[in-house]
C-alpha cells in the first residue's frame, strides 16, 4: 500500500496545495482512505494527522471506512421527497438489507442518502457508481439493482 500511496504523491510533487486531489486519488485506489495511507501522506508532507483527519471528515466524498464496490445514493431533498423518494428508500433498505450509511459485509454495496444533488426537475434521483438516474421508480430501481447482480425479491 505504501508504494501505491507514494506513487500518487509523486504525481503531484511536494505541493501541499494538492492535498485534496491526493486524498481523492488514494480513495479512488482503495475505495476509502486507509489509516496506513493517511500515515504515509502525513509523513511525506509533514502534515499532522489531526489536520488530515479534519480534511477527510469535512468532505462527505471521503470515507475512513471501507466502502462497497457499488455506491448507491438516493437524493432525499425536498423535490425528491415529495416525488416518493422515501418509498424508494424503504425499498432499497429492504432489498439491500442496509440502512443509509451502511456497507454490506461483502463490500459489494454502500447505500447512503444525500440532501440534494441539484437536479430537482429530474427527481427522485438515484446515483449509482456516479451515474445519475432520474425520475426513479421501484421498477427502475430493480432494473438497476439487477444489472449490479443483486437479487430483487420485491418487484412492484
Amino acid at each position: 500500500m505504501e508504494e501505491k500511496v507514494k506513487a500518487i504523491i509523486q504525481k503531484y510533487g511536494s505541493d501541499r496545495g494538492f492535498l485534496v486531489p491526493i486524498l481523492q486519488d488514494v480513495q479512488k485506489e482503495f475505495n476509502y482512505l486507509p489509516r496506513e495511507a493517511i500515515n504515509v501522506i502525513s509523513s511525506s508532507f509533514g502534515i499532522p494527522l489531526s489536520r488530515l483527519f479534519a480534511v477527510a471528515t469535512f468532505y462527505k466524498a471521503f470515507s475512513l471506512t471501507p466502502r462497497g464496490r457499488h455506491q448507491i445514493s438516493l437524493c432525499v431533498g425536498t423535490a425528491c421527497h415529495v416525488r416518493q423518494a422515501p418509498i424508494i428508500g424503504d425499498h432499497l433498505e429492504r432489498t439491500l438489507k442496509l440502512k443509509p450509511g451502511d456497507t454490506s459485509s461483502d463490500l459489494e454495496y454502500t447505500y447512503e442518502t444525500v440532501n440534494c444533488v441539484g437536479a430537482c426537475a429530474l427527481g427522485p434521483i438515484l446515483m449509482v457508481n456516479g451515474e445519475y438516474h432520474g425520475q426513479i421508480t421501484i421498477a427502475k430501481t430493480n432494473k438497476i439493482l439487477k444489472k449490479l447482480g443483486k437479487k430483487v425479491e420485491f418487484d412492484e
